[in-house]
């Protein structure tokens, strides 16, 4: 190798861990400012990571724990759904944990008394996450971390995951696209400062893109591999596996991947190579079906359905409804697709988050988000629909990038259309469309990589490459300013880590 390509090896993989380390700092650091706990079921999902420290993994809905139940009563917050003007001294009550010793505990008792009252309906959710979650939980217990440091502690498990994710962009960018260094910096950067507000919060959904992002790039190996090694295999179907035993809506990948693997399949059947690979594809079957298999069988013994949501959709009010009742339905009107559309794709982008009862977003950026992701989706479309500059491997790469954003979109589409939603405020009668940008958080390395090809195409025309970055820099730097500013507010909180007293 000479000299010059090394140095700019290094030079680049430098790089890329500076941005690994940004985007764990700004998870730390936005994570520290939002105090416990969210609108985003923060509560539901704490008591399953405390059960799962504790051994106990539900075998019903339950109710929430003593040790979850006392957590919430002293560490939580109004401010997610209320506003300042709605009390009577037009300001927040100081925190729980910071009133006179007897009064705190009458105050915790009463609420941890309504909260043990209380069934989890995420208790049947998928064990990944919260097996991992509690982990870490315990090991911040044995590092002597207690009060309200440990739920912060449980949340900073999700800068490791931020870090990990934007490497396996940027190992996702080079495989696709080797020879283009703006594509191999661009999506790895576009991943560091994700404003997805997850990642502030203790919840399952923050696994998704990192276990999908490691089965996508072992996907892109699989296919490129002459004869796909059983270790390569292996990972692919682990990966896979992962992906759905952190969320149950991320199965509708495995199609992605099954078509992915058939097209393979049958490459190799024609060269008469396919004997030499019968292990592999074996050993990739076994690997995906056999969690997955496992997981079903402990749901069907002890929730009593195959994927234990029965249970939740009951808690919840749903019903569902025949296929022959899914039509008519608003989301395919005009009016209907323009309420579900952009505020699905928004939210992909910025998270769900409330702040004193309203939305943490601005019109300005949710265009922004909406209108530039629509626009790469079709551009993507329309590049691979004729003829281009990009190979038939890069063209294969890109559209299994943008199946595997549509699959999970399609997913959100039959969500909505096939429950009666009762008197649930969200998804509701009046408005029965599932806008959670979360649900496609799986596809965020494929979406980024054809997002960042869009962006790369359109300024082609500007032939030097660090002209061509400062252009790329406007947007991340709009990104970047316009989290700040929504999230701002939450910098103040007498809620959050940065006003924590010493006892604490």
């Amino acid at each position: 190798m000479k000299a010059p390509l090394r140095f700019a090896i290094l030079y680049e993989r430098k790089l890329i861990l500076l941005l690994c380390a940004i985007g764990a700092l700004r998870v730390f650091i936005f994570s520290a400012a939002f105090p416990f706990f969210n609108n985003v079921d923060e509560q539901a999902h704490v008591d399953l990571v405390m059960k799962y420290a504790r051994g106990h993994v539900p075998r019903d809905l339950g109710q929430y724990s003593s040790e979850s139940a006392y957590y919430i009563s002293l560490y939580g917050t109004p401010e997610f759904f209320m506003a300042p003007q709605q009390f009577e001294t037009k300001d927040f009550p100081p925190p729980n944990w910071m009133l006179p010793a007897e009064q705190r505990d009458d105050v915790v008792k009463r609420n941890s008394d309504w909260w043990r009252s209380n069934q989890n309906h995420e208790s049947g959710e998928p064990p990944l996450y919260y097996a991992l979650a509690g982990l870490w939980l315990n090991l911040g217990r044995v590092s002597g971390i207690t009060g309200g440091w440990l739920l912060y502690w449980v949340r900073f498990l999700n800068m490791f995951v931020a870090a990990a994710l934007v490497w396996v962009g940027f190992v996702a960018a080079k495989l696709v696209f080797p020879d283009r260094q703006f594509m191999r910096l661009s999506v790895p950067l576009l991943l560091a400062v994700w404003p997805q507000t997850a990642f502030y919060s203790i919840q399952s959904d923050v696994l998704s893109p990192l276990c999908f992002g490691v089965a996508f790039v072992a996907l892109i190996k699989f296919l490129q591999a002459e004869q796909p090694t059983l270790y390569l295999a292996l990972l692919l179907g682990l990966a896979l596996a992962a992906s759905c035993l952190v969320k149950f809506g991320n199965v509708p990948l495995l199609a992605v991947a099954l078509g992915a693997a058939t097209f393979k399949v049958r490459q190799l059947a024609r060269t008469r190579r396919l004997p030499a690979i019968i292990g592999s594809l074996s050993l990739l079957m076994f690997s995906v079906t056999l969690p997955i298999a496992l997981w079903f069988v402990w749901n069907v013994q002890t929730f009593g359905d195959l994927t234990a949501t029965a249970a939740k959709i009951e808690f919840l009010g749903w019903t569902r409804k025949p296929i022959t009742s899914w039509l008519p339905h608003p989301i395919f009107s005009f009016r209907g697709l323009k309420e579900f559309w952009p505020e699905l794709v928004a939210s992909f982008w910025r998270g769900e988050l409330l702040w004193h009862g309203r939305r943490l977003a601005s019109h300005l950026s949710d265009v922004f988000y909406w209108v530039s992701s629509t626009a790469a989706i079709g551009f993507t479309v329309a590049t691979l629909l004729r003829d281009t500059q990009i190979n038939l491997r890069q063209r294969s790469n890109l559209w299994l990038a943008l199946l595997s954003f549509a699959v999970l979109v399609v997913s959100t589409v039959l969500l909505s259309i096939s429950f009666d939603y009762g008197e649930c405020v969200y998804p509701s009668r009046e408005h029965p469309y599932f806008t959670s940008g979360r649900l496609l958080s799986a596809a965020a390395v494929p979406f980024f990589l054809f997002y960042a090809q869009t962006i790369d195409a359109l300024l082609s025309p500007i032939r030097r490459l660090p002209l061509r970055g400062l252009v790329f820099g406007g947007i991340v730097l709009f990104i970047v300013v316009s989290e700040i500013i929504l999230s701002w507010p939450a910098f103040s909180s007498h809620y959050n880590l940065f006003h924590f007293n010493k006892a604490q």
